[in-house]
């Protein structure tokens, strides 16, 4: 693996080795792999992607599924289902970066399906990046589909905020009873770059809950969309909050769609988006920062 390849593993997955069950996929093909006593990873047959099991009762173990792409003009589209047992607890590390020195366009669409039995717990961690001179576009365009039964919890964490011209990002969930679906993102677009986000949650299961909080910041020309439905057909809870920091002549929307279809759902959206408050840079600029530290500090602390 050369350095840029060892690069790009590092800032989507935190390291360029792993331990536990992994899959490496590199420029559209699977290059390493790694399986456990606990977790298989098996090729599809019928199309491009991977099928990963976890093993009920399974107990804090990780899998890594990294995807870096080298390749100029690439457009690699996957499709990865996770079939999580009963009662097990893991870690999912994911994600994609980028890497383009030339002219044409390099694009990943993964779309992920995840099948939580009773009891399951996930952490799933996605994490984009792009890189790279050339002035073809770094294109991300994930898919993720949650489907919980009684009593699952799965939490997801995606971050992307370097280098990434183009992304649309949907979401997806079904919640069976007890159970509950929380989604953090950070997200940060620069000079002309689009990120689209959508957020899709059918809350079907009594007592099933979802939380989602997207925090994102658009500078330059930028732009930027979040919507998010959500159906409540049972008792249920549902929190969804979009926080957005805009500057300079970049744009940002937020469309929320709640929709309750039982008389006990209980479903809030909350959205606000502005520049930064001034009182907030007076603050730090009498500590010594230039107005541009100050500005840095609170988008840093914003997006922690």
């Amino acid at each position: 693996m050369n350095s840029i390849e060892s690069g790009l593993l590092k800032e989507v997955a935190g390291s360029d080795t792993f331990e536990g069950a992994y899959n490496i996929r590199k420029d559209g093909q699977g290059v390493e792999r790694k399986v456990t006593e606990n977790i298989n990873i098996i090729t599809k047959s019928d199309k491009s992607g991977i099928d990963i099991y976890v093993k009920e009762n399974t107990k804090n173990e990780f899998v890594h599924i990294p995807v870096i792409i080298t390749q100029s003009g690439l457009t690699d589209v996957v499709y990865n289902d996770f079939y999580i047992g009963k009662n097990a607890k893991v870690f999912i590390i994911a994600g994609c970066g980028i890497h383009n020195d030339h002219h044409k366009d390099s694009t990943h669409n993964g779309i992920h399906r995840f099948f939580l039995e009773e009891g399951a717990y996930v952490k799933y961690v996605e994490k984009h990046y792009g890189e790279g001179d050339g002035d073809g576009k770094k294109i991300l365009n994930p898919v993720t589909e949650v489907y919980l039964k009684d009593g699952s919890v799965l939490e997801m964490d995606s971050v992307q905020i370097k280098g990434v011209d183009s992304t649309d990002r949907v979401t997806k969930g079904e919640l069976g009873a007890n159970t509950n679906l929380i989604v953090t993102e950070k997200i940060m677009t620069h000079g002309n770059q689009y990120a689209k986000t959508t957020f899709d949650v059918t809350l079907n299961g009594e007592n099933s809950s979802t939380h989602v909080t997207s925090r994102s910041v658009a500078v330059d020309n930028s732009k930027q969309k979040f919507i998010s439905k959500v159906y409540g057909n049972s008792k249920c809870f549902a929190h969804v909050e979009c926080d957005a920091i805009i500057k300079d002549n970049a744009s940002v929307s937020a469309t929320p769609e709640v929709n309750a279809n039982n008389v006990d759902a209980n479903l809030i959206h909350e959205a606000a988006i502005g520049k930064i408050a001034g009182e907030q840079l007076i603050k730090l600029m009498t500590l010594g920062l230039t107005e541009k530290e100050a500005e840095e500090e609170i988008i840093k602390g914003f997006l922690k």
